[in-house]
C-alpha cells in the first residue's frame, strides 16, 4: 500500500511504502548557508515526526547546493544535526535552485514504524 501525506498538484509531502518515507526536498530562508540549513533541518524534523521516522531512522540524504563553495558551512550545521552513530548515506552536489535567493535543499529517504 502507498500513502501520501500533503498531497497537491505537483507533489505529495510524504509519500510512505514498504517501510520507508520519502520527504518531498525541503528548503529554508536566511541569508547564510547556515542560516538556510538551520531551517531546512527544522522542516525536515517536523516532516519525519508527521511520517512516524525521525533523524535516527534516515536512510539516505540528496543535497542540492547552489554553489558549492557554501559546503563547509552546510556540514557546519549538518555535522551537529546528525545523531552520532545514525549518519545516512548522502550525497551533496551542485544544482540551481527553484528560487535564485536559496541556497540548498534536501531529500530525504527514511525508515519508519
Amino acid at each position: 500500500m502507498i500513502e501520501r501525506i500533503g498531497t497537491g498538484v505537483r507533489s505529495s509531502k510524504i509519500v510512505k511504502h514498504n517501510g520507508v518515507a520519502y520527504i518531498t526536498g525541503q528548503v529554508g530562508e536566511g541569508a547564510t548557508i547556515q542560516e538556510q540549513t538551520i531551517e531546512c533541518l527544522r522542516r525536515v524534523d517536523a516532516l519525519l515526526v508527521e511520517a512516524g521516522s525521525s533523524r535516527e531512522k534516515m536512510l539516505r540524504v540528496t543535497i542540492w547546493l547552489a554553489d558549492m563553495s557554501d559546503f563547509n558551512g552546510l556540514n557546519e550545521v549538518w555535522n551537529a544535526w546528525v545523531p552520532e552513530g545514525h549518519s545516512p548515506a548522502r550525497a551533496c552536489g551542485e544544482a540551481k535552485l527553484a528560487r535564485a535567493e536559496l541556497k540548498v535543499e534536501m531529500i530525504v529517504d527514511a525508515a519508519y514504524d
